[in-house]
């Protein structure tokens, strides 16, 4: 089988000194095995989620000679929304070293809650800034900066990071009503902020599926 290395470092510096890159080339290596690694990318990651020209290159490198696209590190790659869409598009056959078992739907539901995570801290942002300014705080003082970093704190205070589906798979939740009780018992909501049930559950993994 033939594959095309994708890596990822977040830096510029970490780049040029190849950090963390010989252990992603190592647990490319291992995962390979006998395989055949036709080209290497590598990206530092900029400020932008959705400038990603390695990742870009990668892809229509892989598809191009009908290879496998290697990840070394998928991890936040999974909750980003850009780079999800961009892999669902190009219908390049993936694999993912740190998280094997990842597919393309997957990756699109950890997308999704990342989304609605999202979704709901921004509402709960403004929620903050809409007390504050019904109890007479003046948004337009030199002090919004301070205050709005000091509501979008505690909105993430309420907030508890998303579950992903290959956490819960790792436990063997795998039916939509033993994923509806995780959910609840994680304290995530629906985007309306109620409880899920197995209806709501079945409908974002048709909504997912279908997208």
């Amino acid at each position: 089988m033939r594959f095309v290395s994708y890596l990822r470092v977040s830096t510029q510096k970490q780049g040029q000194l190849g950090l963390g890159l010989e252990a992603q080339r190592a647990a490319v290596a291992a995962h390979v095995r006998q395989g055949e690694i036709l080209a290497e990318y590598v990206e530092v990651v900029s400020g932008r989620k959705d400038h990603r020209p390695e990742l870009a290159q990668a892809m229509a490198h892989a598809k191009r000679l009908k290879a496998v696209l290697v990840i070394a590190k998928l991890d936040r790659l999974a909750r980003d929304v850009h780079f999800v869409s961009g892999l669902m598009k190009s219908k390049v056959e993936f694999v993912a070293c740190d998280l094997p078992a990842a597919n393309k739907l997957t990756i699109h539901i950890m997308a999704a809650f990342a989304e609605h995570e999202a979704e709901m801290i921004s509402a709960r942002t403004k929620a903050a800034l809409a007390a504050a300014k019904a109890r007479g705080v003046k948004l337009g003082t030199p002090n919004i900066a301070q205050f709005a970093q000091e509501a979008r704190t505690a909105a993430n205070a309420y907030s508890r990071p998303p579950a992903t589906i290959e956490e819960l798979r790792s436990q063997g939740l795998l039916s939509v009503r033993e994923t509806a009780s995780a959910l609840n018992a994680r304290g995530i909501t629906t985007r309306t902020g109620g409880q899920w049930h197995p209806t709501s559950v079945q409908r974002l993994f048709t909504r997912i599926s279908q997208s």
